[in-house]
């Protein structure tokens, strides 16, 4: 099923072996899984891709589930890739795209991560597992563990959306709300996970999150007939979705899938905590940690990405850049996509569409590119971020008999 080979340091390039339970490596940096890439080439075909599942499964040959059984899926992955031309048109960007992830399940791409993660715990004979989460990684880990059988402990802001709070309590998930940020989150989750013998999914402190994340580069090659776009817009906040595409693209080239220029890759972000756009203003391979982090995206709000070194390497290397909106700006954004195209993003998706003139007009975009925009939740698991827009009125609106309607 697998072609994997190895794993190792996304520092160092220390070797680790494949089939082994990891987290970090030993200098403390995110493992990355290397395949095969030469026997992939000659045992796989992008012309087989279609006839695979209609999810990110269809990648197996370049995922590290080794046993077909292992796999726990809900039918994530290949979400649909729309055009946006009322938007385009309006801010001068005709090839304008909306990958939308907003469909996965537990509404968020957090989907692809978590499901390949959680499959590769039941590979290794892992029972329980353990998150801190700003809000829609709880989400998916809670109901991948329901599905796989195992045991899940999960530490959030306790100002996180309502609705992945219950989403979490409702898959069984032990939830623990927590006075302070996704990082005070995980200060708790490593302290605890040796102690109670829970597996630590944080992001990038285990291998897998970033393999079922990087099917998002693996499905735009395949949805844009294996022509990459020109650029792609991301909301970063652990960026693990930047840094999974580029090593997508990677392996993409070596099987000879594709060739030409990579995507630019844009990491956006927002005001109240733009560590990433601060490092790539400052030239800084690291970012430092953002104090008083605040938004409303609460999937933006990670004060300090532990891979930020990688997001920082994708942007640089492909030509392209980091840039932040305002919550307001996201917010506006997100309205005008729904009115205008149909599509209820979350405002982390949303800031890439407020973004789109800013970078028009500095000159990082042009008009005559493919560009896409990852939108990577769906609006509805934000609606109190949503309800400022639109607040109701004391009295709310009378049917038009001037009172209410009683069953008999």
């Amino acid at each position: 099923m697998t072609t994997v080979s190895h794993l190792e340091c996304s520092k160092t390039g220390e070797r680790y072996e494949a089939g082994k339970v990891h987290n970090l490596s030993s200098q403390g940096f995110p493992l990355l899984v290397r395949y095969d890439l030469d026997k992939a080439r000659r045992t796989w075909s992008r012309e087989s891709v279609a006839s695979g599942p209609g999810s990110m499964w269809r990648y197996a040959p370049v995922l590290p589930v080794a046993k077909p059984e292992s796999v726990v899926s809900l039918g994530e992955g290949f979400t649909p890739l729309i055009p946006v031309p009322r938007i385009g048109a309006r801010h001068g960007a005709p090839h304008l795209f909306v990958k939308d992830d907003g469909i996965n399940p537990t509404g968020s791409f957090k989907a692809r991560g978590l499901s390949c993660a959680i499959s590769m715990a039941r590979e290794l004979g892992l029972t329980k597992v353990a998150i801190p989460s700003a809000g829609n990684a709880a989400s998916a880990l809670a109901a991948y563990a329901a599905a796989a059988g195992m045991e899940s402990h999960i530490y959030m802001p306790r100002d996180v959306p309502q609705a992945n709070y219950i989403e979490c309590k409702a898959f069984g998930a032990h939830v623990t709300l927590v006075d302070g940020l996704i990082s005070d989150c995980a200060k708790i989750v490593a302290a605890r996970a040796p102690q109670e013998g829970w597996f630590d999914v944080s992001t990038l402190k285990e291998p897998y999150r970033i393999e079922g994340k990087k099917t998002m580069g693996y499905e735009i090659a395949e949805q844009f007939e294996w022509q990459l776009p020109e650029a792609i817009l991301y909301p970063t906040g652990g960026g693990v979705g930047i840094i999974g595409m580029w090593k997508a693209f990677h392996e993409l080239e070596a099987l000879g899938w594709v060739t030409g220029k990579r995507p630019k890759m844009i990491a956006v972000q927002v005001e109240g905590c733009m560590p990433v756009v601060r490092a790539y203003q400052q030239g800084a391979e690291r970012s430092e940690f953002f104090e008083n982090a605040s938004t409303v995206a609460s999937g933006l709000r990670v004060p300090k990405p532990l891979g930020d070194f990688l997001i920082l390497e994708a942007v640089r290397k492909s030509g392209g850049t980091a840039m932040a909106v305002t919550d307001e700006e996201a917010l506006a954004a997100g309205i005008e996509l729904a009115e205008r195209e149909g599509i209820f993003a979350a405002p982390e998706g949303a800031a890439c569409v407020a973004a789109i003139p800013k970078l028009l007009q500095a000159g990082a975009l042009d008009s005559r590119e493919r560009i896409v925009i990852y939108n990577t939740g769906a609006g509805l698991k934000y609606l109190e971020a949503y309800s400022t827009r639109f607040p109701r009125s004391a009295g709310g609106e009378t049917d038009k008999l001037g009172g209410l309607i009683t069953p008999r």
